[in-house]
């Protein structure tokens, strides 16, 4: 039941964080907003304040701000009348732009915070060393493949087309994660030559990972004070950041497909967090509010990202978007959102039951 809780607790913090970012925009802009919405469902709790009601509903799962001009808004609060001038659609568009990316700012802010806080509590960060080689293991796949220390990677391919450039072991240690026991072809500098060196990763039963037999230098410890955290915070909110810009964009080559999880997956990975403490908590919060930011980018039209291209549009024609047109896209985003829950609910439940 704990468990539970603190799933629909991470749920709704990202979310309602989100709508609150909508919602501050919109009150900067003068667009009048019906309702602000902790949880979903019926009513449980409400109190206006000016002309927006505050609610809490039944069902604590996200939340939303409901705006004028918005359709489902307006149909929604009918007794409602708005002032003149006061709607989403009456507004210039860099103002429309803004309210709808105030929301992914707010995640993006969240997660940066949390993780600067988490950092400072830890009282250090290590800083991943760059990717040169200090040793290689003796009889390891490295070493049948030619590697040496001093070697500098530069550059790995794995079998099935991804591709990344390599500036730290930190980020040869993420593409190895998900390249499992692929072949891997390197691109190492060794003085003034660039060498290609192919290799397969073995797997380390103590390690229950898949290995090459390589070492790096050891991390450099920077110790973490409350002036400083901030930046060390947004390192660690950089690299998490690089890492899903690059599996995202792995998943539209059809790499990857097998490792995308929905709530199931959210749903163990709390479980497990909760297991390792309070910062493993947080830091799950921290990674899901910048996942939630960046996938709120795609130029999907139900997506924020979408309405934006769709705005911008409209800005350089002048004039809205075919109706019908819209409609249709919308409505094929939609079929192809519901399409990707039910994918990776059952690549949840497969994981799940193996």
């Amino acid at each position: 039941m704990w468990t539970i809780l603190l799933f629909l607790l991470l749920l709704t913090v990202i979310v309602c964080i989100h709508e609150a970012g909508h919602l501050l925009a919109a009150k900067r802009f003068h667009v009048y907003c019906f309702e602000y919405s902790f949880g979903m469902g019926p009513v449980l709790f409400q109190r206006r304040k000016g002309e927006t009601r505050y609610s809490i509903r039944a069902i604590p799962v996200g939340g939303f701000v409901s705006m004028a001009g918005e359709k489902d808004g307006d149909e929604a609060y009918p007794d409602d009348v708005v002032p003149e001038g006061r709607r989403l659609t009456d507004q210039k568009p860099w103002k429309r732009i803004i309210i709808m990316l105030a929301g992914v700012a707010m995640n993006f802010l969240l997660a940066y915070v949390l993780f600067s806080l988490i950092v400072l509590s830890q009282g250090g960060y290590a800083e991943s060393p760059k990717a040169v080689i200090a040793s290689v293991t003796a009889d390891s796949p490295a070493e049948k493949a030619g590697f040496e220390a001093g070697d500098r990677i530069v550059r790995v391919s794995s079998a099935d087309g991804t591709s990344s450039s390599i500036d730290t072991i930190m980020d040869l240690q993420l593409f190895m994660a998900t390249s499992q026991d692929q072949t891997l072809t390197f691109t190492v500098q060794r003085s003034d030559e660039k060498i290609v060196l192919t290799v397969t990763p073995e797997y380390n039963a103590d390690n229950e990972s898949y290995m090459i037999g390589i070492v790096g230098d050891s991390a450099v410890v920077h110790e973490v004070n409350f002036l400083n955290c901030w930046v060390y915070g947004g390192k660690e909110m950089a690299m998490i950041n690089d890492l899903m810009i690059k599996t995202l964009a792995n998943l539209f080559r059809g790499h990857g497909l097998n490792q995308l999880s929905g709530p199931v997956g959210i749903y163990s990975a709390t479980e497990q967090s909760v297991s390792y403490g309070a910062l493993s908590y947080f830091f799950l919060i921290a990674e899901m509010s910048l996942n939630v930011g960046i996938f709120n980018l795609l130029p999907l039209p139900i997506l924020d990202g979408g309405q934006v291209v769709l705005t911008i549009g409209e800005w350089i024609t002048h004039k809205p978007l075919n109706e019908k047109v819209k409609i249709g896209i919308i409505s094929a985003c939609w079929a192809l959102m519901i399409g990707l829950m039910i994918f990776v609910t059952f690549n949840d439940l497969t994981r799940l039951f193996n």
